[in-house]
């Protein structure tokens, strides 16, 4: 032992030291924030409009960093200032929940109401679809009329908010339009990476050497944001929103937060500590938000398919609180565990010792995930090439021999894809990619998807033989929300093995919500599609869309060119007979196939023809 004076030199020595480093990192960050506030004062004196994006996330940054500032400084403080305010509240809170409840429901109602009679009737069968999912859920919860119906209506309600702010304001949908585009832009530069170890002719093999190394690239950056900090602080936040108004509890908020950003097998590890200390209710939620959501990785593949990256973004948002709503709807909570009283989760920063270790590790997590994502799609796509030739050869002794996957999901599923808000006409091939999804993956579903998107903007024939060739803008919307999660068997297996080698005591209850959490995850997805079917309205490009169609196919009927018809016979004024306007640049060939279609009420087509 060293002697006491010697001892105390030590200590102070580690005092010391451990003061002057944080002296030493206060100071750092000081300089830091001084450079980068010279800097925004420099772009903004030189070009103020251009450094306008600059200038904004400079003050959210501030903004955020003094706000988690104050509450480390005085969160504890006007806690307990607020304490007679909260027992108010509590006291009348039954009331008056119900009343604000009511009062939410007539104003969606109303709403509901003004909006059919301006847009048509197509949203009342996204809205009726909604409600039969939610009946549903009820009806066949595992502990009926235990569920908590704050966590039901305020999952709806974000749900509803996130995809009102999006689609249907212009500020929100024009900035997720624009993070869309910057992310597309983004991943673009994974070219010059696969260029360079692929030469010049990587697009030849367009999956392999242009859409799995995106995968590498954001693997990589998702991990140098694990190293900063930024992505933990990110997903808390989100998290503490969904656990104050959900009133869910920190464990699954934390999960379903991390969900958006995260795969199915990556997010539970934010929570890893935890997971054997969770109720079943919330083992069911955690599961049910993995298979709800996609990753922010594959995400990337599917923007480079050409899937529309403003629906994908906006759908991997909205799925989260839905998630947690129909999971403790499905599977309502009726236990307590150690993790839910505890409010002190944490989360680490990946580990890693600084960002070029970040950078290595995700690109090095990146390899599995190529592997898996690339074996299973060549015996999932093998497989499904015998199992239609068997149907077609089985189909064939019936007189039958069009029998196949895709006609026997085209049928399945139908009902499903209809009572999301898609036409009848587009319906089936909607169902095709809904079973596609569900059994075999949403990977092999998307490039199905994606083929469709492109022949509808090839502005080729709509039928052939009879036989739809692609479909509506609104269906293939609804589609993309629809298929945006995990939940197939194959990512079933995956997750309930993750968690098994994280609890491996909880093997058996993790085994006993995988079905259930399958159906909760699907619905999930299907409820966002149903808000997006409720929300959104295309912008069609009608008189582009009348002469293309008209001179490529003839006159079929379609809703989309019965939507185009109402536009142009809206811009039509007319003066006299034979004295008319056509505004919003249509022609008068669009009008007259338009009036052979479907006549106007309004005006007499003769008499301006």
């Amino acid at each position: 032992m060293w002697p006491l004076s010697q001892r105390s030199r030590i200590r102070q020595t580690l005092m010391w030291t451990s003061l002057t480093t944080q002296t030493m990192r206060t100071k750092t960050q000081s300089d830091a924030t001084k450079g980068s506030t010279a800097v925004v004062i420099a772009a903004c004196v030189l070009n103020f409009h251009r450094a306008v994006g600059l200038l904004v996330i400079f003050l959210l940054t501030i903004f955020f960093l003094v706000w988690d500032w104050l509450m480390e400084r005085y969160g504890d403080w006007m806690w307990e200032e607020l304490c007679p305010i909260r027992d108010l509240l509590s006291r009348c809170w039954f009331r008056m929940r119900w009343i604000v409840y009511t009062l939410l429901l007539v104003a969606v109602v109303c709403w509901l109401a003004l909006d059919t009679a301006r847009q048509g009737t197509r949203q009342l069968v996204s809205f009726f679809g909604l409600l039969l999912f939610i009946f549903l859920m009820m009806l066949f919860s595992k502990h009926p009329f235990r569920w908590s119906w704050q966590t039901l209506l305020w999952g709806i309600g974000l749900q509803f908010i996130f995809g009102l702010l999006i689609l249907r304001t212009t500020s929100g949908l024009g900035g997720l339009q624009w993070l869309g585009k910057q992310a597309e832009m983004f991943m673009s530069y994974t070219n010059v990476g696969s260029e360079f170890v692929f030469g010049a002719s990587y697009t030849d093999h367009f999956f392999v050497f242009k859409v799995m190394p995106i995968l590498v690239f954001l693997s990589a950056v998702i991990s140098v944001l694990y190293h900063t900090g930024f992505m933990p602080w990110l997903i808390c936040k989100i998290g503490f929103i969904m656990q104050v108004t959900m009133g869910t509890s920190p464990s699954e908020s934390m999960a379903a937060a991390g969900n958006i950003f995260l795969g199915q097998t990556e997010a539970p590890l934010l929570i890893a500590p935890y997971i054997s200390e969770l109720t079943r209710s919330e083992m069911h939620a955690v599961m049910t938000g993995g298979l709800a959501g996609i990753s922010g990785t594959i995400l990337g593949a599917y923007i480079s398919f050409g899937v529309e990256a403003t629906h994908l973004l906006a759908a991997s948002v909205m799925s989260a609180p839905a998630s947690l709503a129909i999971a403790k709807t499905f599977w309502p909570e009726i236990e307590s565990s150690r993790a839910t009283a505890r409010q002190d989760l944490k989360m680490d920063s990946g580990g890693r010792t600084n960002v070029l270790e970040a950078v290595s590790h995700g690109a090095s997590c990146a390899v599995s995930l190529v592997a898996n994502i690339v074996v299973n799609l060549i015996a999932f796509l093998a497989l499904l090439a015998f199992f239609d030739a068997a149907l077609s050869w089985l189909g064939g002794m019936l007189d039958c021999p069009q029998l196949s996957f895709s006609l026997i999901c085209s049928y399945v599923f139908m009902p499903l894809s209809f009572m999301l808000g898609v036409s009848w006409e587009d319906s089936f091939l909607v169902a095709e990619l809904i079973g596609t999804k569900t059994f075999l993956n949403e990977f092999v579903a998307y490039q199905r998807l994606s083929e469709l998107i492109k022949k509808r903007k090839a502005g080729g024939p709509e039928y052939v033989n009879n036989l739809k060739q692609f479909i509506s803008v609104h269906s293939e919307t609804i589609a993309t929300y629809a298929l945006c999660g995990f939940s197939n068997f194959s990512s079933l297996g995956m997750l309930v093995g993750s968690l098994s080698a994280m609890a491996p005591e909880r093997r058996a209850d993790i085994s006993s919500c995988g079905l259930r959490s399958l159906i909760a995850g699907s619905v999930s997805c299907f409820m966002t599609a149903c808000i997006a079917g409720m929300l959104y309205i295309p912008d069609l490009q009608c008189p582009h869309f009348l002469s293309t169609h008209i001179n490529n196919t003839g006159l079929t009927s379609s809703p989309q060119l019965l939507t185009c018809c109402t536009q142009l016979y809206n811009s039509v004024t007319v003066y006299e007979p034979l004295n008319v306007t056509i505004g919003g640049g249509f022609s008068q060939s669009s009008l007259q196939s338009c009036c052979s279609l479907t006549p106007p009420t309004h005006f007499n087509c003769s008499s301006v023809l």
